[in-house]
């Protein structure tokens, strides 16, 4: 089965765009040349700056989905491994909840992980970091 992926771009301007895909290489370059139209078209270049495996596309949505509504400090935390602070910044709405969604409510999301990355995107290596920690 074709895995599917949760993602968070940085981009140019320092913003971060989360989406999700069932083809990350592809996705990523389709952001970084501005196959994409909408945010990310005039925020370029872009990095890959985290991603994480989902089983169906329904996680990866789901997934997508809470990521947007989290502050800026949350998905950072997250990208970092910081899991006692993404623990912290969950207890409460942030008074600076990302204005990427309309959902700003700070549920954890726990999805079943085989691999996250939190680097730029290199197709030449291994894109996967076995035993990693769900997005929470």
């Amino acid at each position: 089965m074709k895995p599917f992926w949760v993602y968070i771009l940085r981009c140019a301007d320092g913003s971060y765009y989360t989406g999700h895909t069932d083809d990350l290489e592809r996705r990523f370059g389709q952001h970084q040349t501005g196959e994409c139209d909408g945010y990310t078209a005039s925020r370029r270049p872009v990095v890959l700056a985290w991603c994480q495996e989902c089983v169906t596309r329904e996680e990866a949505l789901s997934a997508e989905q809470k990521i947007k509504g989290w502050s800026r400090k949350k998905k950072e935390a997250m990208m970092r491994g910081d899991w006692a602070e993404v623990s912290k910044l969950a207890r409460g709405k942030s008074v600076h909840a990302s204005t990427s969604s309309a959902r700003t409510d700070l549920q954890a999301v726990v999805i079943p992980t085989t691999a996250v990355r939190s680097e730029p995107f290199d197709s030449t290596r291994d894109r996967l970091v076995e035993g990693s920690e769900p997005v929470e």
